[in-house]
């Protein structure tokens, strides 16, 4: 008998697999962080005897190299995949056993990747899983366009091509096991649903519902930006990971915070968007840990650039460090655990800004107050709809277009607050009035803010 256990990395919205039988399992894109995967492994009771990689990935730096070091493991690359490690190189059709009566079957998947190599999971000659890495995701399929763009159109065509083989190929009770699609960036579109077989993704993806040229128009044209640390992630994977070192970074006291910031270095309070708006060391940035810490602060800051983490605790000092680790982000420069009073300098006082909601930026406008509205949603988001005279600069830019806020105090807000309160911080760092509006983007009709739709603009 079978299993198939899910290893979620909830931050980056991927998913890693460990499946197998009673004595042996396989895991397929394992994250940085291994020692996770370890764990699962040993309370299963099995040996890790085949580590399996669909694509070089573009989103997270896998564990893999490690996992299979560490294990003895066969670890498993598409052959097309150029790396300059020693890997098993697999093709459409190879096999590889993984336990008693339990194989894993390549199956060329291509489209996220030109390589890209799906895996099923068959017992007794008959497939029980599909781990469908970025091919076929639940409701979507992975993004062609993060390997060059002029291969971007060719790439979707694949995909489309890559969705109706698996269809075609397996049982509709099989189930849909892929890597991406619960919040990664590296789907080309955000569906929903936790769980999917293959009967199902036949009923409603567009893979499988649309013909090719549709799917292609309709694809390319909903595609968003891409996090910059992206472009360091498929080198990092190629040239083959370094093991990770999750060992606790130096303590900083308030004057090596003070030091680090005076150098330009990056200090990072990890605590919720109201704490750290009641109280914050002046020129630090707000990222709260229980956010998505490694996508947006790997996404934002200068690569290389040393970072110090503050928290209230150790161990959310210590989840941040695996979480950015899993992006590259491998050693803090420093850490400290307290509160603001701990982390400033003699007679400096803690900063602070005010948190507001839509009703309340309502209520400014009408008192006339000279208030910035500031938009840091995605252009994807904001093309469904935006408040009227709000100016547009995405979170992922606010650094290199500070220059472009307009004059006077600035209510930013996103769709939820999180985003929202990352930006007000960086505007609080560069001496701006800032209000960082708390609230979900369905309030702001409700509040009386005039919205502009498309269709109006």
């Amino acid at each position: 008998m079978f299993f198939a256990d899910i290893l979620e990395t909830e931050g980056l919205g991927n998913r890693s697999y460990l499946a197998g039988g009673a004595r042996a399992a396989v895991v397929v894109d394992p994250p940085r962080d291994i020692d996770r995967v370890i764990a699962a492994a040993a309370q299963r009771g099995v040996r890790i005897a085949v580590v399996a990689e669909t694509h070089v990935h573009n989103d997270y730096v896998t564990g893999g190299l490690e996992l299979a070091r560490l294990t003895g493991a066969r670890y498993l690359v598409p052959a097309g995949a150029s790396v300059a490690y020693a890997r098993v190189p697999v093709a459409d059709g190879d096999v590889k056993e993984v336990d008693e009566s339990l194989v894993l079957r390549a199956v060329a998947t291509p489209g996220h990747t030109p390589h890209h190599t799906s895996y099923l999971l068959e017992e007794d000659g008959r497939a029980v899983a599909a781990f469908t890495g970025g091919s076929l995701l639940i409701g979507s399929v992975g993004r062609p366009d993060l390997v060059e763009p002029r291969l971007t159109e060719q790439l979707a065509r694949a995909q489309h091509a890559s969705a109706h083989r698996l269809a075609a190929e397996l049982d509709d009770e099989v189930p849909v096991m892929p890597t991406h699609g619960f919040g990664s960036f590296c789907s080309s579109t955000q569906a929903g649903g936790e769980h999917s077989t293959i009967g199902a993704e036949k009923a409603s993806n567009p893979a499988l519902v649309q013909d090719v040229d549709t799917f292609v128009k309709e694809l390319l044209a909903g595609l968003d930006d891409v996090p910059a640390y992206y472009a360091h992630m498929g080198p990092a994977n190629t040239v083959g990971p370094a093991p990770v070192d999750l060992t606790a970074p130096q303590r900083a006291d308030a004057g090596e915070i003070a030091r680090r910031l005076a150098a330009g270095e990056w200090i990072v309070d990890l605590r919720n968007r109201v704490a750290f708006a009641e109280g914050h060391v002046a020129g630090s940035f707000n990222f709260e840990v229980e956010g998505q810490l490694a996508t947006y602060l790997a996404w934002m800051i200068p690569w290389g650039k040393p970072v110090t983490l503050l928290a209230g605790s150790a161990e959310d000092i210590a989840r941040a460090q695996r979480e950015l680790a899993r992006v590259g982000i491998d050693r803090p420069a420093a850490a400290a655990v307290g509160s603001p009073a701990d982390w400033v300098t003699g007679q400096d006082r803690p900063a602070s800004f005010p948190r507001a909601t839509f009703a309340d930026l309502a209520a400014a406008r009408g008192r006339g107050e000279d208030v910035v509205v500031l938009d840091v949603r995605r252009a994807g988001e904001r093309a469904d709809g935006w408040i009227e005279g709000s100016v547009h600069i995405p979170i992922h830019q606010i650094h290199q277009r500070l220059d472009e806020v307009p004059a006077g105090t600035v209510w930013v807000h996103c769709a939820g607050g999180m985003r929202a309160a990352i930006a007000a911080s960086v505007l609080d760092a560069a001496g701006r009035d800032v209000v960082a509006v708390d609230d979900g983007y369905a309030a702001a009709a409700d509040a009386g803010l005039t919205l502009v739709t498309p269709a109006q603009h």
